[in-house]
């Protein structure tokens, strides 16, 4: 969101900061510590809502028992977050959308920068002794990872960062710069968290930052992160929609000032950490962060349960014509679908994580889903789909074709994916991906006929892996699927509950 769509006609001329917080009342939480008592112990890249709306309001609750614990946010590119919150002294709204609304002000960010203009500074926040923990949400794109999830040593930023390492432009490549200066300097290196949806993140990232510092040269280093640095794995959950005009009015009219940038979530947040520190940590546990040792089991099923069946309803609520998640769960059909989708065909494929109930996990999702006070576009979901389908979806319609399982309820949303694309590439839109110039291409050369479609799409060997594109069950569920989907949206309900008659 743009500051100018944060600017809300007839909000308060004050803006949100330190010596304008207004009086606490029952939906009303302020800071409960004093802003200057905070140092900064914790770097995180990318300071999107997400971020802003889960880990910071953790690290929040912690700051009036652990003051050293603040963060400073680094945004890679960006300016946007950083003008917006910097006359507000890094203070912003977080609402709570859910029976009653409710409004926290968060103070954890003490520092936002932007790392393309500011490097320098960047690069001795990650040096600095104090920082002893960095977390990213960076989406999975930021990885820079190529279809076997290695680091793509072709990436224009990995390229930029072979050529000069010590002035990084890939998130990775400060990481690696960053525990450079620390390893020269004789410090501890700090504990790294991905914070995003990939799987098993903690062991992707460390592959990338060792391949990384391995291919600059730095065999030293790189010998020293393998054996003193570690980066956990992690699961996140809560549903935090974009930030909208409607939004900031809300916030305005709460706290009788008026913020550039507040962000909403529901009531639910999950965040799981593998108890994998090579540095200090705060007393994560009081705040209801889970410390385990089986962060996968966690990861796969809110991956393929949640994360899974937000896509599906994306794809396929779009193709419907609708226009958010409540929109879609509205639909009977749609609704009916998606819970199958998950009851039969995903939650087969897991194992429960010890003291989690996944038939109860899976119910509590689609209830989360029906919120009416949460407002989550389709279209957002849909962002990224080539980056995201592969964590998604593809997993669980590997498992069912080793196993013999049928995948044709599991091939309607990738299906409608491909449709997806097609629309928006004829109808000249835009497409937020990082392979959206090549799905433009083919989405303009489609004819809406699934034999010359599809195989373009199949073609995709940064998003279908072999495994899948070399099985014929998969091509020919596929085939099917795409065929169905050609049809015109007030048919589509009658073939999500056809698709589900047949799999019975």
């Amino acid at each position: 969101m743009s500051r100018a769509k944060a600017a809300v006609i007839g909000a308060p001329n004050a803006l949100l900061g330190p010596d304008t917080l207004p009086a606490p009342t029952a939906n009303v939480a302020l800071p409960d510590y004093p802003l200057d008592a905070i140092s900064i112990g914790i770097v995180h890249l990318g300071p999107g809502a997400f971020h802003r709306a889960h880990q910071a309001v953790f690290i929040d609750r912690l700051l009036a028992r652990e003051p050293g614990w603040g963060i400073c946010a680094v945004s890679l590119k960006s300016r946007g977050l950083r003008d917006a919150l910097r006359p507000q002294q890094g203070l912003y709204t977080m609402a709570v959308r859910d029976q009653q609304v409710s409004y926290r002000v968060i103070g954890a960010l003490r520092e936002v920068l932007v790392a393309a203009e500011d490097r320098e500074r960047v690069l001795e926040r990650l040096a600095n002794p104090q920082t002893r923990i960095v977390t990213l949400t960076i989406t999975e794109k930021g990885y820079c990872l190529d279809a076997r999830g290695e680091l793509d040593l072709r990436h224009v930023d990995v390229m930029h960062d072979l050529a000069t390492p010590q002035q990084p432009a890939s998130a990775l490549g400060f990481l690696v710069e960053g525990l450079r200066r620390r390893h020269v300097r004789g410090l501890a290196p700090f504990t790294t968290i991905s914070c995003d949806n990939l799987v098993d993140n903690g062991q992707r990232l460390r592959a990338a930052v060792l391949r990384l510092a391995t291919a600059q040269g730095s065999t030293a280093l790189a010998r020293w992160i393998e054996q003193e640095a570690t980066f956990p794995r992690t699961m996140v959950d809560s549903i935090v929609p974009a930030t909208d005009t409607a939004l900031c009015q809300r916030v305005s009219e709460a706290l009788g000032v008026r913020d550039q940038w507040p962000v909403q979530r529901e009531a639910f947040s999950q965040w799981v950490i593998e108890d994998a520190f090579c540095n200090e940590r705060p007393d994560f546990a009081s705040v209801g962060v889970t410390l385990t040792g089986d962060v996968p089991a966690y990861v796969r099923a809110k991956l393929r349960l949640l994360n899974g069946a937000h896509s599906s309803l994306a794809y396929l609520g779009l193709l419907l014509g609708h226009a958010s998640v409540g929109d879609a769960m509205d639909d009977p059909a749609l609704a009916a679908f998606v819970r199958r989708l998950m009851m039969e065909d995903i939650r087969p494929t897991l194992i429960s994580p010890s003291g989690m109930d996944l038939a109860a996990y899976t119910e509590s999702i689609l209830q989360r889903f029906r919120n009416p006070t949460i407002r989550h576009e389709l279209a957002q979901i849909a962002w990224d789909g080539s980056q995201k389908l592969p964590f998604r979806l593809f997993g669980t319609i590997l498992d069912h074709l080793r196993s013999g399982h049928p995948i044709e309820r599991l091939c309607l949303p990738v299906a409608a994916w491909m449709h997806f694309v097609r629309q928006r590439a004829q109808a000249g839109e835009t497409l937020v991906d990082p392979l959206a110039p090549e799905l433009l291409r083919i989405g303009r050369a489609c004819v809406n006929e699934v034999a010359h479609d599809l195989p373009a799409f199949l073609a995709l060997d940064s998003v279908f892996p072999p495994a899948m594109t070399g099985d014929r069950r998969f091509v020919d569920a596929m085939a099917q699927a795409y065929d169905c989907l050609r049809l015109k949206s007030e048919c589509l309900a009658k073939v999500l509950r056809e698709t589900d008659v047949a799999l019975r």
